[in-house]
């Protein structure tokens, strides 16, 4: 039998063809590029929390928990002003209600693991930060579902927004075991940390562009969309950091903790945003609301770069590392021992003052 012979018009791809028509199969590289990019940046992505975990102090850690200022004023932030900024550029904006729902479960998402490697740069709390980001993760599985509920009641019923819980979950468990085995790295060999940490540092911040980059590439045909929501995705993150920034500095807290607390509330998890748009609403709805976790992404990553350039600048002027002083902080564990120490000095000398 002779082989068939394709018309001119056709593609050599073709399966089937009849005269001048041809039938191509549906391309999937863009499925196969995701598959692939995803496992991919899932292992770098737990190789950098990894690294992360190598500035870990199990202590300071400890101490946070026990005493949870920066988690509380972090918290707020987080399920607080970030839920209501969303709600209120919505309501400003005169978005579609679709578009404002995508705004709002925007908000109330739960803090991302790009603020750990931020924090690293901006000589924030890094044990503030990944507490934060943790308890963020733990409390979302039952605040979103709330501020869902009390927000996005204006434009759609909250049953119809599925939220992940699995995906949270999963997040949680890369988010934390890493770090664990990071901490416990750490602990034996201490040295060796630090050249982890300067390669895990530097793979953060490359992992977070790659990110940006891959989803514009992937989604590119979602981006033609209403001038409001650019806006609103460029002015969005901005607002976060600074809210978060000035309540931390408004409550006492020192210039770190403030840096800290200011990106664990401008910095969300829009892959857990997208997810979730992805599941609750149809291919219509997607084609007008899916851009905005990504304009979000890239803006919130435009506002970091451009922190840590200002810092980072701002050490050189002052000298290295005069900048970074306020970073090492005397730990909350530490606070608790001298306090101890005073209490024992005191009833030593009441002691005394009884024998004399």
């Amino acid at each position: 039998m002779s082989a068939a012979v394709l018309p001119p018009s056709c593609s050599v791809f073709a399966a089937v063809c009849s005269g001048s028509d041809c039938l191509v199969p549906p391309s999937n590289f863009n499925e196969m590029l995701s598959l692939v990019l995803s496992v991919g940046l899932t292992v770098m992505l737990a190789l950098v929390m990894f690294s992360m975990g190598c500035t870990v102090d199990a202590s300071k850690l400890w101490g946070h928990i026990r005493r949870p200022w920066g988690i509380i004023i972090g918290f707020l932030c987080q399920f607080g002003i970030m839920p209501f900024t969303a709600f209120a550029l919505s309501l400003a904006f005169n978005v579609l209600p679709v578009q404002a729902v995508a705004v709002i479960i925007m908000g109330c998402c739960p803090g991302g693991s790009g603020s750990n490697v931020i924090c690293y740069w901006l000589d924030g709390d890094m044990d503030l930060s990944i507490s934060m980001t943790a308890c963020s993760s733990i409390l979302a599985l039952g605040m979103m579902p709330l501020c869902l509920w009390i927000y996005t009641s204006t434009w759609t019923s909250s049953d119809t927004i599925q939220i992940p819980f699995d995906s949270i979950g999963i997040t949680l468990v890369g988010l934390l075991v890493p770090i664990a085995l990071g901490m416990y790295f750490k602990s034996k060999k201490p040295e060796l940390a630090k050249k982890v940490l300067k390669v895990g540092s530097i793979s953060g911040v490359c992992l977070i562009v790659i990110i940006a980059v891959v989803g514009g590439i992937l989604y590119q045909s979602s981006w033609v969309i209403a001038p409001s929501l650019w806006i609103i995705g460029t002015i969005y993150p901005f607002i976060g950091f600074s809210m978060g920034f000035l309540l931390a500095r408004f409550t006492g807290q020192p210039w770190h903790r403030c840096r800290t607390i200011a990106l664990e509330t401008g910095f969300q998890n829009s892959q857990l945003c997208s997810t979730i748009i992805q599941l609750s609403f149809s291919p219509d709805e997607l084609e007008v609301m899916f851009a905005f976790p990504l304009i979000y992404s890239i803006f919130q990553l435009v506002a970091a770069v451009s922190a840590v350039g200002a810092y980072q600048g701002f050490k050189r002027l002052r000298g290295g590392g005069a900048a970074g002083t306020d970073s090492e902080a005397p730990s909350l564990e530490a606070g608790d021992s001298e306090m101890e120490k005073q209490k024992e000095e005191k009833k030593t000398d009441m002691n005394k003052h009884t024998r004399l």
